[in-house]
């Protein structure tokens, strides 16, 4: 029959082991030398073995012993680990969150202030990187996940909607249309830049337009949305990306529709994502509930943008290839 261990006597064998000395280990544990050793003479006991070598009031680990002591000495040590990080965000009010780099430096951080000024005793960090957490060996709290949700064991909600339209810079556009006025002429003289990790890529976009690609030049491939839009800014060609992501730069009017007689398509692509545990846990749940509301606001403001510039939006339609 299975032996379930002493927890209180495993915490005083690993304090003994790892100071070498009943007496220091008592003074750690705040109780008395005696009541240590009758600990780890009813540990010997119930398992059956010597854990240590007693010579001349020294102590030393037979190899039973040490093999429990880096058992028991990690177990310890991690949840010690624990306890300091359950304190910290007890005291301190923290919140961990992981988005890719390109929604973080673009739509988030720009946005954070305001929720830093209604809660001024909250600490942020917010970890930029394209790979998704492992909720179970990672200490984060909360994934802002672009993608097509439905992420197996999670909790998923969308909270922002994105808007996909080719851009460029004004200058590009003007040059462009010099050539040809006609909208699918517009890039039969265009340098395509794509971004690569976006759901909507441009051989699926061309293929619902019924356009033939251009006779491109060498291609511009990126993996991050911002270089690719920051790219197109500058005028090198038409990047087909998020409005939600350049709507600093089409209200600045740096970026421009390519042509309005092309719809914006509009398809759910920004989601909170986390274990359901962790729902409740009232950062999270703060936290979400400012997002969504964010979510909201730049939904407004996106469609008015658009429709200022003249576009006209459309929700992806079924089997369009956009979810690749």
């Amino acid at each position: 029959m299975a032996i379930n261990p002493n927890l209180n006597s495993l915490a005083y064998f690993e304090a003994v082991a790892r100071t070498g000395r009943v007496s220091l280990a008592a003074a750690e544990l705040g109780v008395s030398a005696a009541a240590v050793s009758q600990q780890l003479k009813q540990l010997e006991e119930q398992w059956g073995v010597r854990l240590f070598r007693r010579k001349d009031r020294r102590l030393s680990l037979t190899l039973d012993g040490e093999t429990l002591f880096q058992a028991t000495t990690n177990a310890f040590r991690m949840i010690r680990g624990a306890r300091a990080v359950v304190l910290r965000q007890r005291n301190n009010r923290q919140l961990t969150v992981r988005s890719s780099p390109s929604f973080a430096v673009r739509w988030l951080t720009p946005r954070l202030k305001h929720f830093l000024d209604a809660n001024p005793d909250w600490g942020i960090r917010v970890d930029a990187t394209p790979d998704f957490s492992d909720f179970e060996t990672e200490a984060i709290d909360l994934d802002m996940r672009y993608g097509a949700g439905a992420w197996e064991g999670l909790h998923t909600e969308c909270i922002i909607n994105d808007f996909f339209l080719p851009m460029c810079s004004p200058a590009y556009r003007e040059r462009l249309a010099a050539d040809d006025t006609d909208p699918a002429g517009l890039l039969a003289h265009a340098r395509l830049i794509h971004s690569v990790k976006t759901l909507y890529q441009w051989d699926a976009w061309l293929l619902v337009h019924g356009i033939d690609p251009p006779m491109e030049q060498a291609p511009l491939r990126f993996d991050r949305s911002s270089m690719a839009i920051q790219l197109a800014r500058d005028g090198a060609g038409v990047v087909l990306d998020s409005a939600t992501l350049a709507q600093g730069d089409l209200e600045r009017g740096t970026l421009v529709p390519l042509s309005t007689a092309f719809d914006v398509v509009e398809f759910p692509a920004y989601w909170i994502a986390c274990p359901p545990r962790h729902v409740n846990r009232r950062n999270v749940r703060l936290f979400s509930d400012w997002i969504r509301e964010q979510g909201r606001s730049f939904d407004h403001q996106a469609r008015g943008l658009l429709e200022g510039l003249g576009c006209r939006i459309r929700f992806a339609s079924d089997g369009e290839p956009v979810l690749r």
